[in-house]
């Protein structure tokens, strides 16, 4: 049952040297920074960095960027407190209760609950994630062709129908994902698709500068498109919460952090449907569901305990299955990729260390939400007054300069600008852009092993169906498709409402 420890001694022993913890403490402030500013999106942020770390050493830019991620995901609540504008998506839910807080001065004990429960809502889903990881990934060796490609095509519906309100945007942006992944030339006969006669297009698409098109240039066009940010709320009172304030809060956090954690498993989900699972349900176990959204602590702390601790449960799928949990882990599993890791369900066989590795980085990221959260917060108020105006041309210039770095291609420019363009025009008309990206994410995957299946087939498809792995995805696949549909949607409600019924005439 202790097989871990030597893994995980060994993950923190290589973390616990100096320029380790230096590049730790200067990636969790710089994800602070990212996501206290509104329109530096915890996936932008990932995604610039992206860039920066590639001719780092693979174990450096990982640490990076993961505590970059649980920073980001942690310090939109600072914005979203003192603002009412949540500085990433997954702190909308924190604005609710934290302004209204804010304006009755305070702003600190809020800002302090926010640490409180961000950091222990991690803790519990790192628990979740040493422990559900290796299982995960021995049962995700029997997967073959046919499951793989059902699996990627399942993480893509489900993205598509979870993100967002609309789930046939969601589905539209998923395929134009896949269909963005088929550029370039075939794996299997080496025959150019979709290339339109374009020779620097033979070689695809490459995801790093299509994804800091969508997700970092798209974000500037949108945020220099509003007005600039307003000016800032004081935060004078107390910041460290009381012991009895967090002994009080101990189901909500417990409760909040596993919610969150199963939410950030689903494929594509992210970070602000794990806060507001957990705001809901905390508003429903309430004994004063009236104080949400007038400034309760409970529903403070449920939104921030959820939000964070979706985070170790996006990278679950991540490392066993392939497939990533949120937007901001798709970005993440890329830079993987790209660093010479190889997430899957290989992973568990080829890499089992990588596992503990990341354990051990989530932990020194969640040391850092308690040091630089408790610490820092009467600074972050100097850092929130940059105006957007100011902070989005050096982002532009950014989002430019990573991608041609990369392999000084002009093309890769004209990429990010292309889906730049392209996300922002999607995002005006509410398309969500995690399902583009997973899709470009997933595409390969599903291509390769369609074409392998086929191959295996032999003429006989009926093993897309018949295996029992397969046959429970493509089932979920179907359901999802059907359950769109306005007249199956009405008979299964009259369906379910006749059995409800005739089961209260029984009794």
């Amino acid at each position: 049952m202790l097989d871990f420890l030597p893994h995980l001694t060994a993950a923190f022993a290589k973390l616990l040297d100096l320029q380790s913890l230096s590049l730790a403490a200067a990636a969790c402030f710089g994800g602070l920074i990212i996501g206290a500013l509104p329109g530096l999106t915890a996936t932008m942020g990932l995604a610039l960095l992206t860039t920066l770390t590639l001719h780092m050493d693979s174990s450096d830019a990982i640490l990076v960027l993961v505590c970059t991620y649980v920073l980001a995901i942690y310090g939109g609540s600072r914005s979203a407190i003192l603002l009412n504008i949540p500085g990433t998506p997954s702190s909308a839910a924190t604005a609710l209760d934290g302004f209204p807080l804010a304006r009755a001065g305070r702003a600190g004990e809020a800002m302090g609950m926010a640490t409180v429960g961000s950091a222990l809502g991690t803790l519990l889903g790192i628990v979740l994630l040493a422990a559900i990881t290796p299982p995960l990934g021995e049962f995700a060796l029997s997967f073959g062709a046919y499951e793989f490609f059902w699996l990627a095509l399942a993480g893509v519906m489900l993205s598509g129908g979870l993100s967002g309100n609309d789930p046939i945007k969601g589905w539209i942006a998923g395929v134009l994902g896949l269909l963005v992944a088929m550029i370039g030339q075939d794996p299997s006969y080496g025959y150019a698709r979709f290339t339109f006669g374009q020779p620097e297009m033979t070689g695809g698409i490459a995801l790093l500068p299509a994804m800091v098109g969508v997700f970092g240039f798209a974000e500037v066009l949108y945020v220099m498109r509003r007005r600039a940010n307003a000016s800032i709320s004081d935060a004078s009172d107390r910041v460290l919460p009381r012991l009895t304030e967090i002994i009080r809060m101990r189901w909500i956090i417990v409760r909040s952090g596993i919610l969150g954690t199963i939410t950030g498993l689903l494929p594509g989900v992210g970070e602000d449907v794990g806060a507001w699972t957990s705001y809901a349900l905390a508003k429903r176990t309430s004994k004063t569901p009236e104080q949400f959204g007038k400034g309760s602590v409970e529903g403070l702390t449920a939104a921030e305990t959820g939000n964070n601790a979706a985070v170790p449960g996006a990278l679950i799928p991540v490392l066993t299955l392939g497939i990533p949990g949120s937007g901001v882990a798709a970005v993440l599993m890329a830079a993987l990729i790209i660093h010479g890791a190889q997430p899957g369900p290989l992973l568990m066989t080829t890499n089992p260390q990588l596992v503990y590795d990341i354990v051990a980085m989530l932990i020194v990221a969640t040391a850092g939400v308690l040091i630089l959260g408790l610490g820092l917060t009467r600074v972050m108020i100097l850092v929130l007054k940059v105006r957007d105006t100011w902070l989005m041309p050096v982002i532009a210039v950014l989002c430019l300069v990573g991608p041609f770095a990369i392999q000084s291609r002009f093309f890769d420019i004209g990429v990010v600008v292309f889906f730049g363009i392209a996300g922002f025009v999607l995002r005006m008309f509410n398309y969500p852009m995690a399902p583009l990206v997973l899709g470009i994410v997933l595409g390969p995957i599903l291509d390769h092993n369609l074409r392998r299946a086929f191959t295996l087939a032999n003429g006989d498809y009926s093993n897309f169906f018949t295996r029992p792995i397969s046959a429970v995805l493509f089932t979920l696949v179907m359901v999802m498709v059907l359950a769109q549909i306005p007249p199956v949607r009405r008979a299964a409600g009259r369906l379910l409402r006749g059995r409800f019924t005739q089961q209260d005439q029984r009794s």
